[in-house]
């Protein structure tokens, strides 16, 4: 997309007078033609006027001028925001992206930088016991040697309009590959096979809304815990939903937003048998999972009447627990000495926490994501932790209506160096204007892919790897998407046909136009997703199902995927209604 030039001046808008008034006198006509000469100049002169009683005017327009008002800081004369793909920057503000003053967001040199904004730091050795027992125990079990990073790069199947709201969390099955679990705002858990693309069902029922967190039981894969805006914990068999609810912090229901308790962070510990949860006031509770019931009173983790928006304890040794929250802080917990203050280590940040991790394999390294457009990488939780080995300059810092930004490790990655993050501002690809999700190595900051598709229009802040294939899984407003790598094959012959599914009540309505995807609501800042024709070629069209609970349609439609380069194309021929009675038969 061409850069837009900023409009310099308004134009007039011109309002007769309804009343009738007395006949202007010539003199009166100049000042009203200075007046509008003024106005073009973007100046707003007043003027008043005596009317006399006894005689009548004609009608006479008057000018209305409509001043450049910046969103940012809410001066005249200047306009800030997104123009297109373009981001302007407001000049009372410094650099939107790095927040360094002395340039703009278009020519900052974070953003073109080939390290990607890397902020290098020295890791400094702490000379104790832990860091010997680290480098002589836990080091050698991280590979030296970077593995080629495999980059999941090219759209395998969708489901457009899946979730009734925006997609608020991601988690894929431990032992089926091919089940992905989705949450959203309203607080529906979605269950998908991507294998078969059609089988996948919503439930509706088990939170009042937002869905914020969810993790697999460890004893049985069957069932999923899950934390909500409604305070509650709720525990979700997979096969026949059927919820049971572990602990509700609003027993009395609405008593006012002063009283309303809702859980954001969550996480399980194994070893305990405990499920950990926290809330929007700093506390943390913890919750058996033999007994289904509350342990404890709540410990207050964070600062008092901050979010608590992040748990997680290290996969290697799981007493020791990493929380991030509205406090601007990252805590390192010893949860066999758990109460107020006793965390091990603080580790400060300049604004909001979104996500703070311990690496998959060794728990050694900590990655965070901080509203303030920096991830921030500690190589040894063992050595200093005064300041971060890293900082890297990436756009994440969203205003709202959007899922937080979350940097996910890739599991699978030996070296644990490779992360994935979607991105904020849009860039300019082929005259299309799109967002893409950043695949970053951490150990040196450098961008080592940008993955796009043309009919992805929208952000896509939430981002999950696969823990045993080369998948990526993308929540984009109410959608999912299943990337996997492009085949050396598909430069040669066409690839295998793929589906993208259409789902939704006004899918009947959105027959005419081409893959629109419309946002749920004001709470999506999101643009629509828009179709392009493909190239030619030739595709056998298959039939896909998509059933949405309590919908009396189903929207059945055939995508074709074509060679790199492709265009998703409808075939509009394969679409057909059914009512609800027949669609059982199917």
């Amino acid at each position: 997309m061409p850069p837009q030039t900023r409009r310099t001046s308004f134009p007039t808008v011109v309002i007769e007078r309804d009343t009738d008034s007395e006949e202007s006198s010539s003199d009166e006509e100049e000042e009203d033609v200075v007046e509008a000469e003024e106005v073009e100049n973007g100046e707003a002169v007043e003027e008043e006027v005596e009317e006399p009683v006894a005689k009548k005017r004609e009608k006479v327009p008057i000018t209305i001028s409509l001043k450049k008002v910046c969103k940012v800081c809410k001066r005249t004369g200047h306009e800030a925001g997104f123009k297109g793909a373009t981001y302007i920057d407001c000049p009372m503000k410094p650099c939107f992206l790095c927040k360094m003053p002395g340039h703009t967001t278009m020519n900052c040199p974070h953003r073109v930088a080939t390290e990607h904004g890397v902020i290098p730091a020295p890791h400094r050795n702490a000379h104790n016991s832990m860091e010997y027992v680290f480098e002589r125990q836990i080091r050698p079990s991280v590979s030296k040697i970077k593995p080629a990073f495999v980059v999941p790069d090219q759209v395998h199947c969708g489901v457009i309009r899946y979730h009734s709201r925006r997609v608020t969390c991601l988690e894929f099955h431990p032992t089926n590959n091919n089940i992905l679990l989705s949450g959203d705002k309203k607080g529906q858990l979605g269950v998908w096979d991507f294998g078969k693309v059609h089988e996948k069902i919503v439930y509706g029922n088990i939170h009042g809304c937002i869905l914020n967190n969810m993790k697999f039981n460890p004893a049985n894969d069957g069932t999923v815990y899950a934390a909500s805006s409604d305070g509650t914990i709720s525990c979700t068999d997979l096969e026949t939903g059927i919820s049971l609810s572990l602990m509700n912090l609003n027993p009395n229901g609405w008593q006012g937003p002063s009283s309303w308790r809702m859980l954001y962070g969550l996480d399980v510990n194994p070893e305990k048998g405990l499920v950990l949860v926290a809330d929007n006031v700093g506390l943390l509770y913890l919750v058996d999972m033999r007994s289904n019931s509350k342990v404890g009173e709540a410990t207050l983790i964070h600062k008092k009447g901050s979010k608590v928006v992040g748990l997680h304890c290290n996969p290697v040794q799981p007493d020791l627990l990493l929380s991030c929250g509205n406090d601007h802080f990252a805590r390192i917990w010893d949860m066999r000495q758990l109460k107020a203050g006793s965390s091990l280590y603080n580790l400060a940040h300049k604004r909001v926490v979104n996500s703070a991790y311990f690496s998959p394999q060794s728990g050694s390294k900590i990655l965070t994501t901080s509203q303030d457009n920096r991830l921030r990488v500690w190589d040894s939780i063992f050595g200093n932790l005064d300041s971060p080995s890293r900082e890297i300059v990436h756009s994440h810092d969203f205003n709202r209506h959007l899922t937080p930004f979350r940097a996910e490790w890739d599991p699978k990655d030996p070296s644990e160096s490779l992360v994935v993050i979607g991105r904020y501002i849009s860039e300019n690809y082929d005259g299309a204007a799109l967002h893409p999700i950043d695949f970053i190595d951490i150990s040196t900051g450098q961008l080592i892919a940008e993955v796009t598709e043309p009919n992805i229009t929208t952000i896509s802040p939430v981002n999950k790897l696969h823990p045993r294939y080369d998948v990526l899984a993308s929540g984009s407003s109410r959608s999912l998407f299943i990337w996997r790598p492009k085949e050396e094959s598909e430069i040669v012959q066409e690839k295998d046909e793929k589906k993208i599914i259409v789902c939704g009540g006004k899918a009947e309505k959105k027959l005419n136009k081409k893959f629109a995807g419309e946002s749920d609501d004001s709470d999506d800042d999101l643009s629509t997703l828009k179709s392009k024709n493909s190239k030619p070629g030739k595709a056998a069209s298959k039939t896909s199902r998509c059933s949405i609970k309590g919908k009396r349609k189903i929207l059945v439609v055939s995508f074709t995927l074509l060679s790199s380069g492709c265009r998703l194309t409808p075939l509009w021929s394969s679409v057909i209604f059914v009512s609800k009675q027949d669609a059982r038969s199917l």
